[in-house]
């Protein structure tokens, strides 16, 4: 049975007890201690439509990333929880856009957030309460917030920064009431996951509120967004991801389907000013760094907790990751300039996270020996003012962010202080 390790060298745990920890007791993010490998797939030869379906490419590739769960299991985790499409567009010559924002809240993190919901009830041996306490700089929120609403046994305590998201991300936390409880932070994304952090290390409180995370820091949430890089390849064949990057959990996903055998030729991090994680891969020394609001407000992660599990994933080489991973810095001004003219060009509209990388990929010159595929990681009228301002017209809204529009609001303001989060803690109700 594969087991989970800390990246810091922590004992070995099992699935469930590494799911729900959340993060490790020395601090250390859970990995697995065999890296998986995939079986024998027939690489950019779909049989079917089927086939090409995320929730098919899930039932193959899951076996793979969870095999100590039973078959049973796992089908009855990813029928419930993929039943939306992941779409590939062709936008230019051997250029791609994998859509991931088709799920309820209109955001790539609904495919490991539903995942996760359904599976954490799946692993539990006894009922008990849990409180799942996760930050976001923007989608993380609600797709998790929604993944878990209504789901018995289960509270969500969301943490977002009160200016750093727009107002239909705000939306999807603060509107759902009942199990989901919305704090507004005065502060940063990083305050935001600093402040969990700090309560996951705290005894008390962990012993008081059973704390999981749904941040992907959680192995639950991380490892299912391999689902989809498997999907392109399985459609494609080996291509080059361009990765809209923040906290790194969606390219630590593909590092890790690569690693497990899916056929690639590379992958482009693409961030916007908070450029940390770009500036060491191009040859600097990483430093943690106070993050920048940015149009692509997701991607504003100063301190990206996922770098620890890509160098571990790579055995702490530096070197090795720098040749399969390039670096590229995209500012607002050339991701509003990308939306407007792909638009024009193409007809296809973007939003500004999406825009990031398709700047990034541009940047290389042609021709494309391989296809490249841009993942595009939220719906564009999750943006409405970057995206109506650049093509000047506006942007069709899916019904699931319409019904959230007019709905009253409940969120709690705190400010960024550990003793702030435990005062908000003691006084929401189980």
């Amino acid at each position: 049975m594969t087991t989970y390790v800390t990246t810091r060298g922590g004992a070995a745990v099992s699935l469930a007890e590494a799911v729900f920890r959340g993060l490790g007791p020395d601090g250390g993010l859970y990995v697995p201690v065999d890296l998986p490998r995939l079986p024998a797939g027939r690489w950019g030869v779909p049989a079917s439509n089927e086939a090409e379906s995320l929730r098919a490419a899930a039932r193959w590739a899951a076996p793979c990333f969870f095999p100590s769960l039973d078959e049973a299991v796992l089908s009855r985790v990813v029928d419930c929880a993929l039943d939306f499409p992941v779409e590939i567009v062709e936008v230019g010559s051997k250029l791609f856009v994998l859509e991931l924002f088709h799920g309820p809240t209109g955001a790539f993190k609904d495919v490991g957030a539903r995942f996760m919901a359904a599976l954490m009830p799946e692993l539990e041996s006894e009922p008990r309460e849990h409180t799942v306490l996760v930050a976001t700089s923007g989608d993380t929120g609600g797709a998790v917030a929604s993944a878990f609403h209504g789901v018995s046994g289960y509270r969500v305590i969301v943490l977002f920064p009160r200016d750093g998201i727009s107002d239909r991300q705000r939306r999807q936390m603060t509107t759902l009431g009942g199990n989901v409880t919305a704090l507004s932070v005065a502060g940063t994304f990083d305050d935001c996951q600093r402040m969990v952090k700090s309560a996951f290390a705290d005894s008390g409180l962990r012993a008081a509120y059973h704390f999981t995370s749904a941040n992907s820091i959680n192995i639950a949430r991380l490892l299912p967004q391999a689902f989809y890089y498997v999907l392109a390849a399985l459609r494609l064949g080996p291509v080059r991801f361009v990765v809209p990057s923040g906290n790194l959990g969606n390219l630590c996903a593909g590092l890790l389907a690569a690693h497990a055998g899916m056929p690639c030729a590379g992958f482009t991090a693409a961030t916007n000013l908070n450029r940390g994680f770009a500036d060491f891969l191009n040859g600097s020394a990483f430093e943690a760094r106070p993050s920048v609001p940015t149009a692509s407000s997701a991607m504003d992660v100063g301190a990206p907790s996922n770098l620890e599990r890509i160098r571990w994933l790579f055995g702490g080489d530096d070197e090795a990751l720098r040749a399969q991973v390039r670096g590229e810095v995209v500012s607002d001004e050339e991701a509003f300039a990308r939306i407007r003219s792909v638009e024009r060009e193409t007809g296809y509209v973007m939003d500004p996270h999406t825009a990031v990388a398709y700047e990034a990929a541009m940047r290389e010159e042609e021709p494309r020996g391989v296809p490249w595929v841009i993942l595009s990681t939220a719906h564009p009228a999750k943006f409405p003012d970057t995206v109506e301002a650049a093509i000047g017209c506006r942007v069709d809204v899916p019904e699931s962010v319409l019904a959230q529009a007019h709905a009253p609001e409940y969120a709690f303001e705190i400010e960024p202080t550990d003793e702030a989060l435990a005062t908000a803690l003691k006084g929401i109700s189980p």
